[in-house]
């Protein structure tokens, strides 16, 4: 049986014990308590804070079976010894912790001893030198052609009563690049089909943008809409205030139960590649950046803050971003003659694309900690 469930999409724990004694108010449980609640009061997100928790509750394991029930007692060697462990550490399925793990784990231990020291909980800060492993910069495993995208749209049963809302679910994603939350997340007053766009409200960071939506996705949104959604509301949805993707029950959508649908999809298609959401992520991204779009713009549409390869990035407004969409994007109800949106590429286009990419794969493997981690590490 596997260890580590128990982590809600609320970030707060359901099946995994807090450790340390709460009673000792020099000891770990009680100062990591005051630290996600020090995190909650600067209005960190609650999947942060709930990582954040996730990641630390492993080494207060850890620590504790050596003895170590105080921060206090934790010095730099100690650290050392631990980010040993995470590297030799192996899952339940003989797989070690990705260096994306390992890094995650090791800075919310350094950014916990920060806060530690700053409030006077301890009397310096041993983790303040503590190396962190270096990031490969990884490529996606898998992104679609244009082609193989849309034998995944064509591969769903519409004579199945979900399918119009799966067929609409996959298109949402492959014209956005939304994350799996973002979708989860999405509300019927956020959607404007009249312009074509989507607002995506409180995303990673806690940041809100706006960003287009293709003509085709649009259409296959409102024959949802109409045909179906209304049903699975079963009346009891207040008008424009509810979320646009129900589940078969009628209620949001779970992380793993949208992973579960998308993945299924994408194998009915049979390409001889997987993924699920983040999977029309890479792909949107990818797609246009090889029809011609800047990075700038791509960027825009992910909700990136930034990119290693650009320091600054212009604001562009949500109509030149619609326009770019348009131009490059392959999705559309019907297609010009002429599909390329640019004669060449600038020099280091194909670096910045291979930038892009990593940060994608970067971002899928954080995304899925939660779901992977859980099920697989046990207690590291």
């Amino acid at each position: 049986m596997r260890k580590g469930r128990g982590w809600s999409l609320r970030g707060r724990s359901r099946g995994r014990k807090r450790v340390g004694d709460p009673s000792d108010p020099k000891g770990f449980a009680a100062l990591l308590t005051r630290y996600l609640e020090w995190m909650r009061s600067r209005n960190y997100a609650e999947t942060t804070v709930a990582a954040r928790e996730k990641a630390l509750q492993f080494l207060i394991e850890w620590a504790e079976l050596r003895g170590i029930t105080r921060p206090g007692e934790v010095t730099k060697p100690v650290l050392e010894r631990y980010q040993r462990h995470l590297f030799h550490y192996r899952k339940a399925n003989g797989r070690p912790l990705s260096f994306v793990s390992q890094y995650s784990r090791l800075v919310a231990v350094r950014m916990f001893f920060r806060w530690l020291a700053r409030h006077n909980y301890v009397l310096w800060n041993p983790a303040s030198d503590l190396e962190l492993p270096r990031l490969e910069k990884r490529l996606p495993r898998a992104v679609l052609t244009a082609g193989e995208a849309d034998r995944v749209m064509e591969a769903v049963n519409l004579k199945n009563v979900m399918g119009v809302r799966d067929r609409a679910i996959l298109e949402t994603l492959y014209s956005t690049g939304m994350r799996r939350a973002e979708l989860i997340g999405l509300k019927l007053v956020d959607l404007d089909a009249e312009r074509g766009t989507l607002v995506i409200r409180q995303g990673k960071g806690k940041k809100d943008r706006m960003v287009p939506i293709g003509e085709r996705a649009v259409h296959w949104i409102e024959r949802y809409l109409e045909d179906l959604r209304p049903k699975l509301a079963g009346g009891g949805d207040a008008e424009g205030g509810g979320l646009v993707f129900l589940n078969d029950s009628g209620q949001s959508f779970t992380r793993g139960r949208l992973t579960q649908l998308v993945r299924k999809c994408v194998d009915r298609a049979e390409l001889g590649k997987t993924g699920a959401c983040h999977l029309f992520r890479h792909t949107m991204a990818t797609l246009m950046h090889e029809n011609g779009a800047d990075i700038r713009f791509i960027q825009k549409m992910l909700g990136h803050q930034s990119l290693e390869t650009t320091q600054i990035y212009t604001q562009v407004s949500i109509r030149k971003l619609k326009e770019i969409h348009a131009a490059t994007h392959p999705a559309r109800l019907e297609r010009p003659a002429q599909d390329g949106a640019g004669d060449g590429t600038a020099e280091g286009a194909d670096e910045q694309r291979r930038e892009l990419l990593a940060s994608l794969a970067a971002e899928e493997e954080d995304d899925n900690d939660d779901q992977e981690e859980a099920g697989d590490d046990g207690e590291a």
